[in-house]
């Protein structure tokens, strides 16, 4: 591109709003990773990041870009998309405006020096130098920061909405606390276990000792280190028994009075979160992680059930019960519609009435095999989340007449016209297939011998197995 064309590029990319700037990096840096299109992404990533950083110098490479190393602290706790965010999480899109924000207004000085010190290091093999660099700006910014967001302390409406939008507001506060905190964050990193095969009493006594440091018990940092602890759990949801043990009861009530309490929050939080994950899976016909997310919300929802006394008339009751409604809702209208499809695939039609070159279509097979196993992977969990009635149903009737239809389909094969056989034969291999989800592997085998069997004018029994 020419020198102009580079020009109302940058022009262009400077008027954006800061969300549209972060969102745009975002998704130019994973085309990147992806390999799609590395030229143009490249191109038009560097522009973006000289329009953030209010400097021609050329992109410094993604590992060393500077809101990267300042922000690094709190990649544990990032979250993406437009789903609510819960305690102990921020906005990834909410980095870019406060770094916009520290560079402009905050702490312009510190972020030339930190600039400075990066240039510096390019070619330096000091892992120490760098780390002390980060640490000197991030220190700066912390206290920026909490000046600036800190109830009461003189930061007034002008000031914090050049900041960002109401999102960003809401993310400043811990943004700028976990970056005060870092030593205290490192810490606790460093004490525990990369990964809990158990939380049992023994794993909670070493977690508790590991939280009680006064920089991480208040209101606004517990929920972050109770998250970090959360990533390295089996099963997420069992950080509710750190706040069982602090409140030395399983009652709500005491549970809730104590700070622990937002571990419940946050745990019913995240199944609610992979409750929508579930359900948007669903409706787009992706199954392929259903039946994971299935099982832990089944543990998840027991877990809450068993190890907490919750009242159905609170607050917590009440977003267990709708979770499971949720949930519920989700699977029951897709398991009602898998009869049909099985049926329409599966029909016995008479030989008038199939032409010639009539196909089974195969990727409704496809579609309707991954649909018995997810009713399959449903009756598994169905008690749980309260879908057990319509599953054990719907399971039922697909075995009883996959089986019927099967064998009339095998004895077609025997006696129908010769015309007919090639979309016989389609039939059969696709109620071979629904066979092998619903009555397993030997099952499936007899049939698949049985229709060869009367392709080629064998005798067989009239009932297979």
């Amino acid at each position: 591109m020419s020198q102009t064309s580079n020009e109302r590029l940058r022009d262009y990319l400077a008027q954006l709003p800061p969300q549209s700037q972060a969102l745009l990096m975002r998704e130019f840096e994973r085309a990147i990773e992806r390999g799609q299109d590395t030229v143009v992404a490249t191109f038009v990533l560097e522009e973006l990041r000289k329009v953030v950083r209010g400097t021609d110098e050329g992109a410094r490479p993604r590992t060393d870009d500077p809101a990267r190393l300042m922000f690094r602290l709190l990649e544990p706790f990032l979250v993406e998309g437009n789903f609510p965010r819960r305690p102990g999480q921020i906005r990834r899109a909410s980095l870019l405006p406060v770094w916009q924000w520290l560079i402009r207004d905050g702490a312009p000085e510190q972020a030339r020096e930190f600039e400075a010190s990066l240039n510096g290091l390019q070619n330096a093999e000091t892992t120490s130098a760098l780390e002390a660099a980060v640490r000197t700006f991030q220190r700066a910014a912390a206290d920026a920061i909490v000046a600036i967001a800190t109830p009461g302390t003189g930061g007034d409406r002008r000031a914090l909405a050049r900041v960002g939008g109401p999102d960003v507001l809401e993310d400043l506060l811990p943004i700028g606390l976990l970056l005060q905190a870092r030593e205290a964050i490192d810490t606790l990193s460093g004490r525990l276990p990369i990964h809990f095969r158990l939380f049992a009493e023994s794993q909670i006594s070493t977690v508790s000792t590991a939280l009680n440091v006064p920089q991480l018990q208040t209101p606004q940092l517990l929920p972050f280190a109770l998250s970090m602890v959360m990533q390295r759990l089996t099963a997420p949801w069992q950080i509710i028994r750190l706040a069982i043990k602090m409140a030395a009861s399983d009652d709500e009530i005491r549970v809730a009075a104590t700070p622990y309490g937002v571990a419940v929050t946050i745990a019913l939080h995240d199944l609610s979160f992979l409750t929508a994950v579930l359900r948007t899976d669903i409706r787009r016909g992706h199954f392929d992680n259903v039946a994971e997310h299935l099982k832990t919300l089944h543990e998840g929802v027991r877990g809450l059930r068993t190890e907490l006394d919750l009242r159905n008339d609170s607050t917590w009751g009440k977003q267990l019960t709708s979770i499971r409604a949720e949930i519920s809702n989700a699977l029951q209208s897709e398991i009602d519609s898998v009869p049909g499809r099985v049926r329409r695939i599966l029909r016995q039609r008479a030989d008038k009435d199939i032409s010639i070159g009539a196909r089974v279509d195969s990727t409704e097979v496809d579609e309707a095999v991954a649909l018995i196993d997810f009713v399959a992977v449903c009756r598994t969990y169905a008690s749980e989340l309260a879908i057990n009635e319509v599953t054990l149903r719907t399971y039922s009737d697909l075995q009883q007449y996959v089986e019927q239809a099967t064998e009339a389909l095998v004895q077609s094969l025997r006696n129908g016209d010769i015309k007919t056989r090639a979309y016989r034969q389609m039939q059969v291999q696709a109620a071979i297939r629904f066979c092998e989800v619903l009555f397993g592997h030997d099952y499936a085998s007899l049939m698949s011998r049985a229709a060869e069997n009367a392709v080629t004018g064998e005798r067989k029994p009239s009932r297979a197995g």
